[in-house]
């Protein structure tokens, strides 16, 4: 069975994230280590890593991930805009590190207008350099993108170029988004359908460096390239294509993280993580 769980606030403390999963009863846990709508931030104190290592450590077997801030773009044209974005995330990778979480979700950035190449290239390098400044064994999972605008990572063809390119190569590996890939035209709604898509990921990038899913309906249409966020079988993808990912064999070792719309009493998890149970149980 996989592990379901969901993206929970930090608010009061880094740790304060596991007893908000804890109330939805989840089995998997997404955080922001940091403001995201910051570029700075100081470093941990002693005191909030033992905190949350603690919290972790009466959680075991709880996969914990970090997403990376929306600010970073390391395929920026921008030199200063890329500077501060490696600037970021060797920051990010850092407290990763120091919290012992495995993975950091990043989207892979856009290239303004530079074009493909050119901003896998920049993309490329900027993840060479971060990754030589930060060793360790926190993994890097690119998020799959709607493709809106200029934005990387809309096909899977552009994940697996990354991969390939990169020197340690790994310590890369994908976050599957179900609302990104569908606004991105990959049609999960039918089993057909699911089975066709998982089965061009496996051919593109590989199964093996699939570490993570989101589970988000879309409130867009297939191909829109928009990416908006709705609660489980509200949207246009629908309660059945999740109902294919949940018990596919394939993934019963996976976190499954809930990135939907929720309120400050976190019922809206509580009954996503329900439907998504529902499914489980129905096969």
């Amino acid at each position: 069975m996989p592990f379901l769980g969901a993206h929970e606030s930090v608010s009061g403390g880094l740790h304060m994230a596991f007893a908000r999963i804890d109330k939805v009863g989840g089995q998997a846990l997404q955080i922001f280590t940091r403001n995201q709508r910051q570029w700075r931030h100081p470093p941990l104190a002693t005191s909030e890593v033992d905190q949350f290592l603690q919290e972790q450590s009466r959680h075991e077997g709880m996969i914990v991930a970090s997403h990376a801030s929306y600010l970073v773009n390391l395929a920026a044209g921008e030199e200063g805009l890329r500077r501060r974005s490696i600037d970021a995330f060797v920051e990010e990778l850092r407290r990763c590190e120091q919290l012992q979480v495995p993975y950091v979700v990043l989207h892979p950035g856009a290239h303004g207008g530079d074009g493909l190449e050119a901003g896998l290239a920049r993309l490329v390098t900027s993840l060479d350099e971060v990754l030589a400044t930060v060793p360790g064994s926190s993994m890097v999972l690119l998020e799959t993108t709607a493709g809106q605008g200029t934005g990387l990572g809309g096909t899977f063809e552009e994940l697996a170029l990354i991969r390939q390119r990169v020197q340690a190569s790994e310590r890369i590996g994908v976050c599957l988004d179900t609302c990104h890939v569908f606004a991105a035209g990959y049609d999960i709604r039918s089993k057909s359908g699911y089975q066709s898509v998982i089965r061009h990921f496996d051919e593109s990038v590989g199964l093996q460096h699939l570490r993570l899913f989101h589970l988000n309906d879309s409130k867009k249409e297939l191909g829109s390239r928009v990416d908006r966020h709705e609660h489980i079988g509200a949207g246009c993808i629908g309660v059945d294509g999740f109902r294919w990912l949940v018990n596919d064999d394939r993934f019963t070792r996976h976190a499954m993280i809930l990135e939907t719309p929720k309120g400050d009493d976190l019922q809206e998890d509580i009954e996503n993580l329900q439907t998504l149970r529902r499914l489980l149980e129905q096969g």
